[in-house]
This record gives structure tokens, C-alpha cells and sequence, in this order.
């Protein structure tokens, strides 16, 4: 079990917390988080997001509007 130090909103200060044996097989890298005073348990969300192209944030290239003579 790995142990770190966060903020507990039940206990209202810094707590130790551990990670429960995980049968989803995440190993050291569970998710999962238990408050050593009192029990809370915890779920650290990791997202990734692909780095957007500078291609893709370029407007559209719209055909050039020519003025004309009345």
C-alpha cells in the first residue's frame, strides 16, 4: 500500500491517506484513496487530452467577397 498526504474534507486538515488492495489490478496506481482517520474514501480522476493542432483552431479560408461598381 502507498501512503500520501492530502486534504480530508471529513476530517477538515491534512490527513494520510493509502491505497486499498485493488482487485481491479491498477497496482501503485490505483485511483482509489482511504483517509487513515477516518475512513473516507476518495477517487482521484486523471483525464488526458490530445494537444490541439494549430491547423484545427484556423478559421475556414472563405472565398474573397469582391466589391463592384454600381
Amino acid at each position: 500500500m502507498s501512503d500520501r498526504e492530502l486534504h480530508c474534507e471529513t476530517c477538515e486538515g491534512v490527513r494520510s491517506f493509502e491505497t486499498p488492495p485493488c482487485v481491479d489490478g491498477h497496482g501503485a496506481d490505483c485511483p482509489e484513496l482511504i483517509c487513515t482517520g477516518c475512513g473516507t474514501a476518495v477517487l482521484i480522476a486523471t483525464f488526458t487530452f490530445p494537444a490541439p493542432r494549430l491547423a484545427d483552431r484556423r478559421p475556414a479560408r472563405r472565398a474573397a467577397a469582391y466589391r463592384r461598381a454600381a
